[in-house]
């Protein structure tokens, strides 16, 4: 979707500052807003495209307005009430009203390390043979789907060079629906500064995205 999340190439927001030996969390409630979000996603009640989603769902001025792990949090309390496993009633309460609906699965915590360590691959057998190779030149489709996409705005319409074919992968704008993993082959693609943002650009910049091949014509 063209969301307000799709940042790549945008003005006015600044430079971004690393900052040294910055931790993984600043506050405690940081850490409880991750671990609530992985334990919720290990109920299978809906999957990591669908998070993603959903955050970046949010409106404009919450989303802008809000750190990383706020936006997390935003983002699974709407998918908690959508569905039904918490009420807007208990949201605001802060506490449980009603019985807890029931789960598919639940994390526990002695089963914490293993469970992040395999992670959750999207690796899939691929249905066909990829229709693009390395060095082949490709343009990025001018698509602006309302639903979940992992293409930036700023690279479609462009045109690139494939660098390496990824493999197949589940298909994050199907999956985060609910229409299947459709797995796709997925690329890496090179785009010169100038042709992304014009003469004025570094012409030594290049910038690389992977992109699915859905989302992918062969450049004339």
């Amino acid at each position: 979707m063209n969301g307000v999340h799709d940042m790549g190439g945008q003005h006015g927001f600044g430079p971004v500052r690393a900052e040294p030996d910055e931790p993984a969390f600043h506050a405690d409630w940081e850490r409880r807003a991750f671990a609530l979000t992985v334990a919720m996603g290990m109920t299978g009640t809906w999957n990591l495209d669908a998070s993603r989603f959903a955050r970046e769902s949010l409106p404009p001025a919450t989303y802008l307005s809000s750190t990383y792990y706020e936006i997390w949090l935003g983002a699974l309390e709407r998918q908690l009430e959508e569905q039904g496993l918490v009420s807007a009633a208990e949201r605001d309460a802060g506490r449980v009203l009603d019985a807890p609906a029931p789960v598919a699965r639940v994390l526990a915590a002695e089963d914490v390390p293993a469970t992040l360590g395999r992670g959750g691959p999207s690796v899939r057998d691929a249905p066909r043979p990829p229709r693009f190779a390395a060095g082949d030149r490709v343009r990025a489709r001018n698509i602006h789907p309302a639903t979940h996409t992992r293409l930036p705005r700023y690279v479609r319409g462009h045109v690139g060079t494939v660098e390496s074919v990824r493999g197949c992968h589940v298909f994050p704008d199907t999956h985060a629906h609910g229409l299947g993993e459709q797995p796709q082959w997925l690329y890496t693609v090179r785009f010169d500064a100038r042709e992304l943002w014009g003469a004025e650009a570094d012409p030594s910049v290049r910038v690389s995205t992977d992109a699915f091949e859905p989302y992918l014509e062969a450049a004339a």
